[in-house]
């Protein structure tokens, strides 16, 4: 059974025991069966970098909850947080007025970015803080345009599902979208030619693009690494290229660091890799601890919009913003972006020597711990591998590892930035019998 399947009652890659599938039953019966889920595993609870199933069955975490479990799963720090704001209120409604909470949270966000990003606005989710960054510049720039690339992943939301384009199933019957053009991301793994004519050939699609818009560019938004679409990190030039064009053109970069921001790279931002800055930056996922939080951050004369022009109603809600600022200060404490490089770094040497012993690893890229790693039919051919991928994720479920896949034929490693060597070597393991198993199962 492969991941993804959504009929009714289908155990996806394996039966879970009695008390799962109890809870399995009940789900079906309430919640929409359009999500995508990996396994038929019901979680009960999780710490640090585990997790455990209803009937007991302990995991070890490489997916972090989508990159969300950062500091760990129920971070101590991050709990007695909550636990503390719980006692004194749980909401204020911040839109309307005001609370100390959300301004500690941005005070203590603040100084791990670039000077120039010092004005926010808070919300709920990813998708909702690239809503709130295609408003913000629009409003700035009273321009009508925006570009994305082929492929990325925004969210879902109609805006951020206008930028989108990662899979067919995203998009389909919700056309008409808003004004956006796509190009094609620098995907070098997948490009024939060098990185170089990689690099040269977006940019010069980019390029044409906006000269065929008029001069109605109001922002181009980029993922520094692209996430739901493979880990796909591109070249270095390729970024710089894009702020330059951006410059000549009076254009808003935007930065999605949904994913790869909050140390998962190494760096606070995974665009710093590439010394660029952006005039935009979108953050979610790792910086609410686990709970629900995002913030769009620009520069203060780019965030110039009037009261009224965006707003909701949970944005800088007072329990989230407790969780977030106790997690960032626990980032900081605990040299969680030091952790991700050496970690990463070690996983990487070992994948890549894996990528040598069997033909069905095309491709091993990433920064810190945010990690994929392509599986092809051959190396020569570089057909995707995607039965192959599913059965990899399933087998080593099987062994207990939570593993997601991204992209056609990925598997992306996220795990908790507090993940030991030990761990990580464990999981390495779990990996590479769970490969050797499919290998030796199938013709590749």
């Amino acid at each position: 059974m492969t991941p993804h399947a959504c009929t009714i009652m289908r155990f996806i890659c394996k039966k879970p025991g009695k008390k799962s599938i109890a809870v399995l039953r009940r789900d079906e019966k309430v919640i929409s069966q359009c999500l995508t889920r990996e396994y038929s595993v019901v979680i009960e609870r999780a710490k640090g970098c585990d997790v455990w199933d209803a009937d007991g069955r302990k995991y070890l975490d490489f997916a972090a909850g989508v990159a969300v479990a950062g500091v760990g799963h129920t971070n101590p720090a991050v709990v007695a947080a909550v636990n503390k704001q719980v006692k004194k209120a749980l909401h204020c409604g911040f839109a309307d007025f005001n609370a100390e909470m959300p301004v500690k949270f941005v005070e203590t966000l603040l100084p791990l970015l670039p000077k120039h990003l010092n004005t926010t606005f808070l919300s709920n989710s990813g998708t909702e803080t690239i809503e709130a960054a295609y408003k913000c510049a629009r409003w700035h720039t009273k321009r009508k345009w925006v570009i994305a690339f082929d492929p990325c992943f925004h969210g879902r939301t109609m805006g951020s599902l206008s930028l989108t384009m990662a899979r067919p199933v995203h998009r389909e019957r919700y056309d008409p979208f808003l004004p956006v053009k796509h190009v094609p991301y620098a995907y070098p793994y997948r490009f024939d030619g060098s990185v170089d004519e990689c690099t040269t050939a977006s940019l010069s699609d980019l390029e044409a693009t906006i000269k065929l818009l008029d001069n109605d560019v109001a922002a181009v938004f980029l993922e520094p690494i692209a996430g739901e679409p493979g880990y796909i990190v591109p070249p270095r030039e390729w970024v710089r290229g894009i702020r330059s064009l951006c410059d000549e053109h009076n254009i808003l970069l935007v930065a999605d660091e949904v994913q790869s921001g909050c140390y998962r790279t190494g760096s606070f931002l995974a665009i710093s890799h590439f010394n660029v800055k952006p005039d935009i930056v979108c953050l979610s996922k790792a910086i609410g601890g686990g709970l629900p939080l995002g913030v769009t951050v620009a520069r203060k004369d780019v965030m110039d919009w009037v009261p009224g022009a965006h707003a909701n109603t949970f944005g800088g809600n007072l329990v989230a913003c407790a969780a977030g600022t106790a997690a960032l200060n626990e980032m900081k404490r605990k040299r969680l972006g030091a952790n991700a490089k050496r970690i990463g770094t070690f996983m990487i040497r070992r994948l890549d020597a894996m990528k040598e012993r069997y033909e069905i690893i095309g491709d091993v890229r990433g920064l810190g711990l945010m990690i994929g790693i392509e599986f092809v039919e051959s190396k020569e051919s570089k057909r995707p591998a995607i039965e192959q991928r599913n059965a990899i994720q399933c087998t080593a479920l099987e062994r207990g590892l939570l593993l997601l896949g991204a992209g056609k034929s990925v598997v992306r490693f996220c795990p908790p930035l507090v993940i030991t060597k030990q761990q990580a070597e464990r999981g390495l393991r779990i990996f590479e019998e769970a490969v050797k198993e499919v290998v030796k199962g199938s013709k590749v």
